[in-house]
């Protein structure tokens, strides 16, 4: 699991009104909580291959309504040193997700999209593929 400060979404993750952020064992810790469920956020960097990454990609772009069908049976495999690299924020109960998919790009990983926040079922859709 990874530490969600040092997440390159951050920021955009503490400015969000659904998500309470808190200190704790002398400002050590921080812990984020979806606010609607008080459910604790946790945070995850994966890593997938060109065309893992490219059909991760053509899956985000789609809107929302149609995001479930769009991911069908696809489970994108994480492996080492990829080409794409994925920052994920689920809450424990599924209803909420943040999501970052960066490329490799002039030696460091861009963005390819903004921060992409989900709720409720689209949530639990999304949380599906890992």
């Amino acid at each position: 699991m990874a530490n969600i400060k040092n997440l390159q979404m951050w920021n955009d993750i503490c400015k969000d009104p659904r998500v309470s952020i808190s200190k704790s064992f002398l400002g050590l810790r921080t812990t984020a909580t979806y606010v609607p469920t008080q459910s604790v956020i946790d945070a995850h960097i994966f890593e997938y291959s060109p065309e893992e990454g490219r059909r991760l990609r053509d899956i985000l772009e789609t809107p929302k309504e149609e995001l479930e069908k769009a991911i069908g049976d696809f489970h994108p495999k994480d492996v080492s040193n990829g080409n794409y690299m994925l920052e994920v924020c689920l809450s424990r109960d599924g209803q909420f997700a943040a999501l970052l998919l960066k490329q490799f790009s002039r030696m460091n990983y861009e963005p390819v999209t903004e921060t992409l926040f989900y709720e409720g079922e689209v949530a639990k859709a999304i949380s599906k593929l890992f």
